[in-house]
Parts: C-alpha cells; sequence; structure tokens
C-alpha cells in the first residue's frame, strides 16, 4: 500500500508493504490451490487466491519501488566521462519510466481488491459475463472477457485510424 509514513530518522517512507503483507498473512488458504472449472465460479476460495495473488504482486512491486528509491539515493550520478555519465543516466530513465508503468499497475491492482470486495470480481465489467479463470490466472487485473477485449482494441484501432 503506497502511504506516507513517517519513519524513525524523520524520512517520509513513500513506499511501505507492511500492510500488505500483513493481509496475505491473514488470509488462510492453502498455498498449492488452484482455481478449477469443477467449483463454483467466484467462490470464496477462488476470491482468497486472487486476493492473494494480486496482494503478493503489489508487495512485489512495492519493494522493486522501495530498492529503486534507496539506490537512487545512495549513489548519484557521478561519472566522470560525459559517454558513461549518458549512458547511466539512459539506464536510470528507463528504470523510472518502468517505475511509473509499475505505479499505474498499483492503482489498477488496487481497483481489482476493491472489485473483490464488492462481489464484482471476475465478471466482466461491459457484458457482464465471468472471464475465464485462464486469463485472470495470466491477468488478475483484467476487467473484460478476452472477446470484449478484442473488440474494444478493433474499434479503438479504427477510431484511431480515423
Amino acid at each position: 500500500m503506497v502511504s506516507d509514513i513517517t519513519s524513525k530518522d524523520g524520512a517520509s517512507e513513500i513506499f511501505d508493504s507492511r500492510s500488505v503483507l500483513a493481509e496475505l498473512e491473514r488470509l488462510e488458504l492453502p498455498e498449492d490451490y488452484r482455481p478449477s472449472e469443477d467449483e463454483p465460479f467466484m467462490n470464496d476460495r477462488q476470491l482468497a487466491y486472487f486476493r492473494r495473488k494480486l496482494l503478493k504482486w503489489k508487495a512485489e512491486i512495492l519493494a522493486e519501488a522501495k530498492a529503486t528509491l534507496a539506490h537512487l539515493k545512495a549513489e548519484p550520478i557521478q561519472e566522470p566521462d560525459a559517454t558513461d555519465r549518458a549512458s547511466s543516466e539512459t539506464d536510470w530513465a528507463l528504470e523510472l519510466r518502468s517505475r511509473d508503468r509499475q505505479r499505474k499497475l498499483l492503482g489498477k491492482i488496487d481497483l481489482a481488491l476493491e472489485r473483490i470486495d464488492s462481489g464484482e470480481y471476475g465478471y466482466c465489467e461491459i457484458s457482464g459475463e465471468p472471464i475465464s479463470l485462464a486469463r485472470l490466472e495470466a491477468r488478475p487485473i483484467a476487467t473484460m472477457t478476452l472477446e470484449v477485449q478484442e473488440r474494444h482494441e478493433r474499434e479503438e484501432r479504427v477510431s484511431r485510424d480515423d
């Protein structure tokens, strides 16, 4: 969970994954459990499974972001050679762009967790049909069935071409 907690030294902790990890510990679900087509769709076990999957993903992203921030603070770019400095700056620009994509992903993960809480998770936001377990396994933040997503992307491509 992204938060603005002040640490003991007075510095602001921007990325805090402790609450995410605490919530993961509260989930009672066997580690080897995998959702199956043979059980009722989005039953309590499936919802707990996807909650765990989303929370683990979120904790990983937060840990990576925290490590990047610490690395940026600890090692400012101080290359004596202009070419080396340019290379280092390019590497950091790519790293920061990747972190920005992950920041946006955190918002989608939070929305998926909200959908779990509201009972809307696993159902297409357009058609209301169940999203396949395979799709949710591959992309747990999915909000549309594969067919609806493909149609949406085709329509988007057509409207961009106009």
